[in-house]
């Protein structure tokens, strides 16, 4: 059936056309497709080679390295698509091929878009002849089988692409054979860019700090040591500090040292070695520096102390042997990383090893260290957080003090003291210790100076109990003989104090020696005084009477004269020797104030010489205070330049007037004291021959008391302690002898002073008995050991002595009533008489209460110890 010429037909394109636009569009995409790949390809190989180059070079950062990364990938990340894009979807229709046909057969390629356009034209028969437009399309199919449609083909790159990623792969291949290990470190820097991983470079270094701090203003040295692995050991390597100049270090022990001067700011070192290069950031830091020392001390248990701290400002410690100390430093200004201590020096030992110390923040302690005998230096160093280390030769010296015995003294009184048993003395014990007194004390201990059958005193009192932590521990002490029932004897009295060291005896202090004396005893020795005394008055007069023969001198001169600078001169030395004479009247009368009261302790001494020594005590202090003054006085306003020639004249005249009363008055003074001595040296020889009568009996009583052991044995033959004994009694015979003798010769001087008859009596009488003689009879016998003799001789002039002490005692009273009848007044002589009892009342209270102190002191040693505060 025919076809009807309104419907419309479509004329496909022909085949073989079809068939050859197809082989085209095959071989476009293939190309094309080709190059993309290659290109992507080819792009990160150059991204991987190019940061392989670049870390040979240099540390490539890591941004860098991020930015390579993405550009070789964009090759193919992007590159690619877009290539494809343009190559493959832009030219997938016929119309697309035959335009990029055109561009290089025009001709052909408008012809084949015609095609293409009656391909897709779709009318009617009448409008275009179906035949026609076939016609048309065969023509074109014909002509187009005739040409080589690949020539239209673009340009082709892929050969060029090709030969790149070979030659890429050739080096990157040969990079990984050479040096396989930088290759796979920068495959792997390449494939993680960001990553810290380091580069690889033939020249391996180790243990290189980011940042190295060293200590301020101080030059240093960088040390650099090769890695074991490194494959290149350059001989020389140069490091720059900033814009300084570079320094070099040479290749020696597989390492590297680089000095750099003193630097004060921060900066970097620029490192370069072979292929390795390096920055690190120097931090010129102060070093650390110890601001505080201490020591913890832990001492011996004995001395019951608790730990102390000692600070340690001056590096020296002093410790008592037995302690443990453990030394503590503390650094600014950082925390410490380590410190240590030692080796342990100490001088003539081996050195002690030292250790680590116990590092907290900024302090490091060490271990307790034991002191031993002999003291130790501690070096100590330390480095802080930061790794700088502190200033060399800082050390502590431990010195080793053995805990000495304490020092005990006696203050308040001097070495030699005389006293009566009556009597107390007040003094003052201290002790000192370097670690503490436990008690302190008294003992005593006693010695006869004549022979006698009693025993000698001895005895101790504990006076206070101390403490570990009192070091200085005083206590007052009152010590009366008569409190103690001690009997006139010499004493050594001595302190002691005990410390907690075990084992060690007590110490003592320097001795003190009581003279504890017998009423005859003290009152001889109180004569003697008196006789200094009235000495010292005379000497006194006798320069006062050349003062006032020179100051009548110059009352015999004009008033004009008087006033020349010469006399002037002559005024002011007599002004001058007139102020010495008051100052020793003054310090006389105050000798002979303290000589009346000890006087008035002895009941010995009668009322009369005491009443005759305060007439005289009264005269000096009256010329002291009131007399010798105004003479003093007078002299110095005849000097003053203000007065008149006749004024001057007038106060050397009344100067003279009243010098010259000084000297009557002194005069007085020394017949009332001469009186008052005649009758003190009358009653010395009373208490002189009773003393000598007790020591007769002493001997006699001694040699007895040993006669059932020693009679009728030789002396040769005694026993040891009864020769010793017996030496004693021989040695106080012999002082018993030479003080009759004294007595005899004194009796004598006294009997031709005052021509007293029962002074000569007495003295006939000793010098008739040939006492003094016979006394030596009495030494011999006792050196042959006759007791029985010797004990009958003694016992006789024992008797004798005493019987001519009592005849004088009777004269001196008999001659005591006259006076005292004749001279004063009853009135007179019952107010003195008064006042003495008083006086003695006052000191016998002031004893009473001084032997209670004593007592006190006594009792309290008796109670539980209770240890001092301190």
């Amino acid at each position: 059936m025919a076809e009807d010429p309104k419907t419309p037909v479509e004329i496909p394109m022909p085949e073989s056309l079809r068939l050859q636009l197809d082989a085209f569009r095959r071989r476009l995409w293939r190309t094309k497709i080709a190059e993309a790949v290659l290109a992507g390809i080819f792009g990160l190989l150059f991204s991987f080679l190019l940061v392989f180059a670049l870390d040979r070079i240099w540390q490539t950062p890591g941004l860098l390295r991020l930015a390579i990364l993405i550009s070789g990938t964009s090759l193919a990340a992007i590159f690619a698509p877009l290539w494809l894009h343009r190559w493959v979807w832009g030219h997938r229709r016929e119309n697309q091929l035959a335009r990029l046909i055109a561009k290089r057969f025009p001709g052909l390629g408008d012809r084949l878009l015609g095609v293409v356009e009656l391909q897709g034209q779709v009318e009617d028969a009448d409008t275009l002849s179906p035949r026609l437009r076939a016609a048309a399309m065969e023509r074109v199919a014909e002509e187009a089988s005739k040409r080589q449609l690949e020539g239209a083909l673009p340009a082709s790159r892929h050969g060029r692409w090709t030969l790149a990623v070979v030659a890429g792969l050739l080096v990157g291949t040969a990079a990984f054979v050479v040096a396989p290990k930088a290759g796979m470190s920068s495959l792997k820097r390449w494939l993680m860019p960001l990553s810290s991983s380091p580069r690889y470079t033939f020249t391996a270094l180790e243990g290189l700090p980011e940042i190295l701090v060293v200590p301020q203003g101080e030059a240093f040295t960088l040390d650099v040591k090769l890695a074991a692995d490194s494959e290149w050991q350059p001989a020389e390597g140069i490091a720059r500090y900033g814009r300084q100049d570079p320094v070099a270090a040479a290749l020696a022990d597989r390492g590297y040292r680089f000095a750099f001067p003193a630097q004060t700011e921060e900066g970097v070192v620029r490192l370069e070695i072979g292929d390795a290069k390096h920055t690190i950031n120097v931090q010129p830091t102060l070093r650390p520096s110890i601001s505080r020392v201490y020591a913890d001390v832990r001492y011996p248990d004995y001395l019951q102390l608790p730990d102390h701290e000692v600070d340690l400002g001056s590096g020296v410690l002093s410790a008592v042997q037995g302690s443990k100390v453990s030394i503590t430093a503390e650094a600014t200004p950082r925390d410490l990383a380590t410190a240590e201590f030692g080796p342990l020096r100490a001088e003539g030992t081996p050195d002690r090893e030292g250790g680590a110390m116990t590092v907290a923040g900024t302090k490091a302690a060490t271990p307790p260290l034991e002191v031993a005998e002999k003291g130790f230096t501690v070096p100590i160093t330390w480095t802080d957080v930061l790794g700088l280390r502190g200033e060399d030769g800082f050390e502590v010296r431990v010195d080793a003090l053995a805990d000495e015995a304490p020092g005990i003294y006696i203050q308040g009184m001097q070495r030699q003291h005389v006293m009566l048993a009556e009597e107390t003395v007040d003094f003052e014990v201290l002790s000192e210790d370097d670690f503490g007194v436990r008690k302190i004390g008294i003992e005593w201990s006693g010695e006869f100076t004549r022979a006698t059958d009693e025993v000698p005193a001895k005895g101790e009192l504990k006076l206070l109990e101390g403490g570990p932590a009192l070091n200085r521990l005083s206590s007052p002490a009152a010590f009366s003989p008569a409190a103690f029932k001690i009997t006139p004897q010499k004493l050594t009295l001595r302190a002691w104090s005990e410390d907690y060291l075990p084992g060690r005896p007590r110490s003592y202090s320097e001795p003190v020696t009581l003279f504890v004396l017998t009423l005859d005893e003290h009152a001889q020795m109180l004569k003697t005084q008196f006789d200094r005394a009235i000495s010292e008055l005379e000497d006194l007069a006798r320069k006062e009477r050349g003062l006032f023969e020179e100051n009548q001198r110059l009352e015999k001169l004009d008033p004009e004269a008087l006033q020349a600078e010469e006399n002037r001169e002559r005024l002011e030395a007599q002004e001058d020797a007139e102020r010495q004479q008051t100052e020793r009247m003054d310090d006389l009368a105050k000798k002979m104030q303290e000589l009346f009261k000890n006087s008035a302790r002895n009941e010995s001494i009668d009322k009369e010489t005491m009443k005759k020594m305060a007439d005289a005590m009264k005269a000096m202090k009256e010329l002291s205070e009131k007399d010798m003054p105004e003479v003093q006085e007078k002299l110095g306003e005849a000097q003053d330049q203000k007065s008149t020639a006749e004024k001057a004249k007038e106060d050397v005249e009344e100067a003279v007037e009243k010098q010259e009363d000084v000297l009557k008055k002194m005069q007085e003074a020394i017949e009332k004291a001469n009186d008052a001595n005649e009758r003190f040296e009358a009653s010395t020889f009373v208490n002189r021959l009773k003393k000598a009568a007790t020591e007769e009996e002493g001997v006699g009583t001694a040699v007895w008391e040993s006669y059932e052991r020693t009679a009728a044995i030789f002396t040769a033959e005694l026993d040891p302690a009864d020769a010793g004994k017996l030496q004693d009694i021989i040695r106080q015979q012999l002082n018993t002898t030479s003080d009759i003798r004294w007595i005899q010769e004194d009796l004598g001087h006294f009997y031709s002073r005052t021509n007293k008859e029962a002074y000569r009596k007495i003295l006939d009488a000793m010098i008739e008995s040939k006492i003094d003689l016979d006394l030596e009879d009495l030494r011999r016998l006792l050196e042959v050991n006759q007791g029985f003799l010797a004990r009958e001789k003694a016992e006789l002039w024992a008797n004798k002595l005493k019987e001519w002490a009592k005849l004088l005692e009777g004269e001196q009273k008999k001659d005591g009533g006259g006076e005292g009848g004749g001279d004063s007044p009853p009135q007179e002589d019952e107010d003195f008489e008064f006042m003495l009892r008083v006086m003695k009342m006052i000191q016998q209270e002031q004893d009473i209460r001084a032997r209670t102190r004593s007592l006190e002191t006594l009792r309290r040693s008796f109670e539980p110890a209770d240890p001092a505060k301190p």
